[in-house]
């Protein structure tokens, strides 16, 4: 048998007191950074971009940068969904602003989150009832109106296989 100074030299370095401090307080972070159309693609870029900034300022590691693009209303985004899915690669999700996470329901992901001991970091966490009162209505008349035009063509869609299916009857 080895003496214990031989034992402990042969413990990786990474076992060391100060790896292990290190580890354990290192926050790991996934970046989320969305917006409504593709048309706006550029913004997704700039807001990674700050997004990035932000977390190495404050000496986080990243572990995760998504971009999507889709409604904040939208309750089935893949790339949100995977996130609040997997949760074991991270500590909190950094945001720009709440209604880049979700333009409803923030308070039930950020309690969801809590329920596993991880947190949603918002950069911008500005409180202006009125504008955010203004913003969630003009989303709302914004979704009712898509889902009124989608159902208009969808109608559309099933008369014109109605009519072809008539065709090929006769």
């Amino acid at each position: 048998m080895g003496s214990s100074q031989e034992i402990i030299s042969g413990i990786p370095k990474l076992f060391t007191e100060k790896n292990l401090f290190k580890n354990f307080n290192e926050k790991r972070a996934v970046l989320y950074a969305r917006v409504s159309t593709s048309e706006n693609r550029a913004n997704l870029e700039t807001q990674m971009e700050r997004l990035k900034n932000y977390a190495n300022a404050k000496g986080y590691k990243i572990t995760n940068e998504v971009k999507e693009v889709g409604s904040g209303l939208n309750d089935k985004r893949k790339k949100l969904n995977s996130i609040l899915e997997n949760r074991e690669d991270y500590d909190f999700i950094i945001v720009e602003h709440k209604d880049r996470l979700t333009r409803f329901g923030f308070n039930y992901l950020e309690a969801f989150m809590k329920s596993d001991k991880k947190e949603i970091e918002v950069i911008n966490d500005v409180s202006n009832n009125k504008e955010d009162l203004i913003q969630d209505f003009v989303s709302i008349i914004t979704s009712f109106c898509a889902r009124i035009y989608g159902q208009r063509r969808s109608r559309r869609k099933t008369e014109k296989i109605i009519k072809e299916l008539e065709k090929s009857k006769e």
